[in-house]
Order: C-alpha cells, then sequence, then structure tokens
C-alpha cells in the first residue's frame, strides 16, 4: 500500500496577492492556475526544488472560511517548510520584511525559526541536522 499528501488547501482572500506572495518572496513555483468559475480558481504552489505536497491556495467563500484566514490552526505552527540552506532563506525572509515571530535556534532536530505568511498562518522554517 503507497500513500501520500499531495496537496494542503490554505484559505485565502485573494488568489493573485497569495500568488505574488508565495511565488515572489518565498520564491515558491506556481504549478497550476486554472480558472473553474468566475469565483473560483484551481491554484497550486509548491517550494522550489520540491515534487512532493503542494499548497492549494483556496479563496474563502462565505464568513466562515473567511474567519478562518490566518488562523487555521488556533495560532499553532500550521506548515513546516524544510530548507538545505538555512541562512540564506532566513535573510530572504528578512530581506522581504517577513514577520519573524521566533527567532532562528538551534534544537536537537536541527535550526529553526517561525515566522508568519502574509496572512498570520505560522511556518517552521528548519534544516535539519546533518548525520552522518
Amino acid at each position: 500500500m503507497k500513500q501520500n499528501l499531495t496537496h494542503i488547501a490554505l484559505v485565502i482572500d485573494d488568489y493573485d496577492k497569495a500568488i505574488e506572495f508565495y511565488t515572489q518572496k518565498l520564491h515558491f513555483k506556481l504549478i497550476q492556475d486554472t480558472i473553474l468559475s468566475e469565483t473560483k480558481r484551481w491554484v497550486l504552489v509548491r517550494p522550489n526544488g520540491s515534487n512532493e505536497c503542494s499548497l492549494l491556495l483556496a479563496k474563502a467563500s462565505n464568513e466562515d472560511q473567511k474567519s478562518r484566514i490566518g488562523n487555521q490552526t488556533g495560532g499553532r505552527v500550521f506548515l513546516f517548510l524544510q530548507t538545505d540552506d538555512f541562512k540564506r532563506d532566513y535573510q530572504n525572509l528578512l530581506d522581504n520584511n517577513i514577520k519573524i515571530v521566533k527567532e532562528p535556534s538551534n534544537e536537537d532536530h536541527g535550526t529553526v525559526a517561525v515566522f508568519e505568511d502574509l496572512y498570520g498562518n505560522r511556518w517552521d522554517l528548519i534544516e535539519s541536522k546533518k548525520t552522518d
């Protein structure tokens, strides 16, 4: 048996604003942007160099969904961005004025910092410790 996660829906308020943030500031790759109706698109982005799970940018369509934008997990870290170069990607966060919630620290599992995306969702930026 084989299973894997393919997409994680991220509730947003505006497709183009979200695409711009993820592709221009986090340097994600736009995988797909398909118009489904006058108000709905199928938009997938994922980290550069990744062929795994994508973010499905899902525009809120009612008040209940709009109330979840930026707080899908009650303020906990929601997404985890693994990097092969923490220093480079942390500097990119700073250069793009992305809000840092927790400064870098060295943990048992590696170097980590917490940042917020344009909606306030919390992310871990992680470079795992090298194992010999």
